[in-house]
């Protein structure tokens, strides 16, 4: 899905549910509210293959606004501070500010998300109030383009591991410029080997689109053919043997359907999750 700006992701979840009348749908990654773009849905027992989505990188396009924090660090919050510089950085000291964002780094979560503190959401606790201080979190940035700077706004384009809170890097740039910042658009591009291009806008949704299947959700998985017998086996949630070394993860196929994907184990292959 193409999620325009202004419904939640439970939102979209709840219409696609309506329209092609089942309950068994779910998202592989929540959009803010106020942000745009790709939302991949997933049903029936392709729900429970989410999680291989969730570990592939994702790319957003984010404009900010310098000078100017909030205390959700968009544009949804309320302003916690402005400055007016004499001067305002110039365009290379804001790709500089970039390329040490770069890489691996421990990011601090926004206090307004969904991690939890002693049990509880971030955002839970800061809008009674609170000081929610989210645990720092391992992330990568891959890569961080400038596309357009006209001071006090700009855009950037992100490149990031799962975890990555765009928030927090527009925060963060703000901080190394020494004048603050926070995110007035967000809209994600990619995830993994999908491109919002190829979505369907969410007004456009009619329930009669055909879903792609569900081989198409762990696609970087190497294909193991299994013979009928091997099938039935795999569906009671039996292994599969196969001589020599196997490694990791794999796509179990039934003919071209996906049965199901298992983990290695010295004898083979065990199946962890079987589709119907």
């Amino acid at each position: 899905m193409d999620k325009p700006e202004g419904p939640t992701s439970h939102d979209v979840v709840a219409r696609a549910r309506r329209l092609f009348r089942t309950r068994a749908v779910g998202h592989t990654g929540t959009l803010d509210p106020f942000a745009t773009g790709l939302l991949i849905l997933v049903f029936g027992g392709a729900t429970r293959l989410a999680r291989w989505v969730e570990r592939h990188r994702k790319t957003y396009r984010a404009e900010l606004r310098l000078g100017v924090t909030t205390d959700t660090d968009d544009r949804t919050g309320a302003v916690v501070s402005e400055t007016s510089p004499e001067h305002w950085p110039t365009r290379s000291e804001v790709q500089a500010a970039l390329a040490g964002l770069t890489g691996v780094q421990s990011q601090r979560p926004p206090a307004y998300s969904a991690k939890r503190i002693e049990g509880e959401r971030s955002h839970r606790v800061a809008r009674r109030g609170g000081m929610p201080q989210p645990v720092p979190v391992e992330v990568t940035v891959f890569s961080l383009e400038l596309l357009e700077y006209a001071p006090p706004t700009l855009s950037f384009r992100a490149e990031v591991s799962p975890g990555t809170y765009i928030r927090a890097l527009g925060r963060d740039l703000g901080e190394r410029l020494g004048i603050g910042a926070h995110l007035t658009g967000l809209r994600r591009e990619k995830v993994g080997p999908w491109d919002v291009a190829h979505a369907i806008p969410l007004a456009d949704l009619t329930g009669s689109e055909p879903p792609l299947p569900p081989r198409s959700l762990v696609g970087e998985l190497p294909p193991v053919e299994l013979s009928p017998d091997e099938v039935i086996a795999v569906r009671h949630g039996r292994a599969v043997s196969r001589e020599g070394p196997t490694k990791g993860e794999a796509a179990l196929l039934d003919g071209e359907r996906l049965a199901a994907v298992a983990r290695s184990v010295p004898a083979g292959w065990q199946p962890v999750v079987v589709l119907a």
